[in-house]
């Protein structure tokens, strides 16, 4: 059996908590820390480990109490959204196990961080209790700031931990989910105006409109099974949308890429390049490949290195910094 953890912790500038932390999840015996992609202006580092079930659950636990040790939240500011010190860690299964016995092995996680860290810990996605839980935007709703007023509602009691704020930690989300790719779209503009609108039309779950008669109403996005936000990142000089495809066999990479260009022209600026947060399977990006080599109109079907380097060409991947395959692919990575 081998699963993946992809733990994002609240900080991405202090280059020595993030290496204790790192080195408390490698410190197991039987994992593999395969990739650490830290944001500054973001505030925020995800972290991508792989091995057995209860060796991955071992280091995310170890990785959560270094978090509360070094990250007070009290502190934390940053462009994206959050909730806690280790703010979302998510149990993916790879090979030989399904979601729902990983799901198993999150909520295990799940009472071990509540209980010993004293930190409230909601489930989510197919380690969720309740329906209304199963969303991480939904879970994350109010952030840390209101986490005090969200542990008040009855419908918002923590999974489990106590039912307190904690105000250093925080609250932490754990669930177990399939392979998601999170991607951000860099834009020809400064603009977070911009770059939310565009998030707002292309991601499932759309945006409020008023009507006719002037009541709310929502209008579904374009894309289903993509979550988009708009931001600014001053590191890099310009905004981007930034995305959770959820599901990338149903929409994949070509079909969000095209969408967004499609939305910047209409808002009157221009697709740069994009960027990988964390790591990709290797299918994800040669289909991309091989989808603009049709659409070129070469006539080859290209191979799949061919495809790889046409996905990584056409979508800007190198925009911001190298795209290093043998260091970005789930798969060279995971080989023995």
């Amino acid at each position: 059996m081998l699963i993946e953890c992809v733990p994002n912790f609240s900080e991405g500038r202090n280059m020595a908590t993030l290496r204790q932390i790192g080195g408390a999840i490698a410190s197991v015996e039987g994992v593999r820390l395969l990739h650490v992609d830290a944001g500054q202006a973001a505030n925020r580092t995800v972290f991508t480990f792989t091995g057995r079930p209860d060796a991955v659950s071992e280091a995310a636990f170890r990785g959560a109490c270094t978090a509360a040790e070094l990250i007070d939240m009290r502190l934390h500011h940053g462009t994206h959204p959050r909730i806690g010190a280790m703010d979302v860690c998510p149990l993916i299964p790879l090979t030989g196990i399904s979601l729902e016995e990983t799901a198993v092995y999150a909520r295990a996680l799940a009472r071990r961080v509540g209980d010993k860290l004293a930190i409230p810990v909601y489930c989510y996605e197919a380690a969720a209790f309740a329906p209304h839980r199963r969303s991480l935007a939904a879970c994350r709703q109010g952030e840390y700031e209101g986490l005090p007023a969200k542990l008040a509602a009855s419908e918002w009691a923590p999974d489990f931990g106590p039912n307190i704020f904690n105000p250093r930690s925080g609250a932490a989300i754990i669930g177990a989910r399939n392979i998601l790719i999170a991607w951000n779209i860099n834009l020809n503009t400064d603009s977070i105006e911009v770059a939310k609108k565009i998030a707002a039309d292309i991601r499932e779950s759309g945006q409020t409109v008023r009507d006719a008669s002037g009541g709310a109403v929502r209008r579904p996005g374009m894309l289903p099974k993509v979550r988009a936000i708009g931001w600014y990142i001053a590191e890099y000089g310009c905004a981007q949308v930034s995305m959770n495809l959820l599901d990338y066999h149903r929409m994949p990479l070509h079909i969000v890429w095209e969408a967004v260009c499609r939305q910047a022209e209409r808002y009157g600026v221009k697709v740069t390049g994009s960027e990988l947060v964390g790591l990709i399977p290797l299918d994800a990006l040669t289909e991309v490949g091989a989808y603009f080599a049709v659409k070129q109109g070469t006539g080859i079907r290209p191979s799949s290195e061919e495809a790889l380097d046409i996905a990584v060409n056409t979508l800007g991947l190198n925009q911001l910094a190298p795209f290093i395959p043998q260091e970005r692919i789930l798969e060279y990575l995971n080989k023995p």
